[in-house]
């Protein structure tokens, strides 16, 4: 314990400003609001700084008050650490890395871009698999150690979180053998004449293959809308149509799927980014990841 304040104090404090208000704080922790306003106060007095003020039927932080809220979010997540910590240290060492996953987000691309960590010896992966939106709520709750997606996270003052960018790939169409004659033939034109897959507004990349639709001036007849690439690959791969891929599947694509490549989708990427929170110890195999594309 600090000779300056008391950390139960500090815990308090917490979650008050968690809850917004002294009476749902008090009701979450099971005691009286009195008490919970005085342990408060006392923090307030050991620090000689008001934390928080009256808003309406709850409290806001003051600029000293979100100061302290960003130290006891780093002293409170590392107490939250502490239990796996202890066990890992009594048994045989284990890197723990807890991933979340965009659904939109190719497969493939997750294990090129995980590639780098798949040798750490010790190595404990879990990857949960979501919406974006509820994975950056997960990863701002300190589920999960970071996110990887096909966008930036989006700004919010309340989660502070950064995305880095891990590169991105082209695209280009792809043709199972039953369209493929058609479809090279004056291609990008002729995919006006057959049959098309694409992803679904789900996935970022979707808005710039509809540009680049427009901008060659193809309406096109959409048969197929797919959240997940596999299944797009797999339906297109099995005749029902042309459809785009980012180019880091080609082997795969040809192989595999035995689909022909019909031509570049010129100026359509998807790109890759891995978000994070605001931490000043950052894990060690996030780093590695974001590390191996610089």
């Amino acid at each position: 314990m600090s000779q300056h304040f008391n950390y139960r104090h500090l815990y308090y404090f917490w979650v008050v400003a968690k809850e917004g208000g002294i009476s749902r704080a008090a009701r979450r922790l099971g005691m009286a609001v009195q008490t919970v306003s005085t342990q408060v106060k006392a923090l307030e007095h050991s620090l000689g700084c008001v934390l928080l003020k009256p808003v309406g039927r709850g409290v806001a932080l003051t600029d000293a008050g979100r100061a302290a809220m960003r130290q006891a979010d780093l002293i409170f997540e590392l107490g939250d650490r502490l239990p796996a910590v202890v066990r890992d240290a009594s048994s045989a060492p284990t890197l723990r890395l807890n991933v979340g996953i965009s659904d939109a987000l190719p497969k493939q691309a997750v294990w090129n871009l995980l590639e780098p960590v798949m040798r750490v010896a010790n190595l404990r992966l879990r990857c949960d698999v979501d919406e974006f939106e509820d994975l950056l709520a997960d990863l701002a709750l300190h589920r999960l150690d970071v996110v990887l997606a096909d966008r930036i996270a989006p700004p919010n003052p309340n989660l502070k979180l950064y995305s880095h960018a891990l590169g991105s790939s082209r695209f280009a169409w792809y043709a199972p053998p039953a369209w493929y004659a058609v479809a090279r033939r004056n291609f990008p034109a002729s995919l006006a004449k057959i049959p098309i897959l694409l992803p679904t507004k789900h996935a970022a990349v979707r808005d710039r293959l509809d540009h680049w639709l427009e901008r060659h001036s193809i309406r096109p007849q959409v048969v197929g809308e797919f959240e997940d690439s596999t299944l797009l690959k797999t339906f297109g791969a099995g005749g029902m149509g042309a459809f785009p891929a980012a180019e880091f599947m080609h082997d795969d694509l040809t192989r595999r799927y035995e689909v022909k490549m019909l031509g570049d989708c010129d100026g359509v990427e998807e790109q890759f980014f891995a978000v994070a929170t605001e931490k000043k110890i950052m894990h060690p195999l996030v780093k590695r990841v974001l590390q191996a594309v610089r």
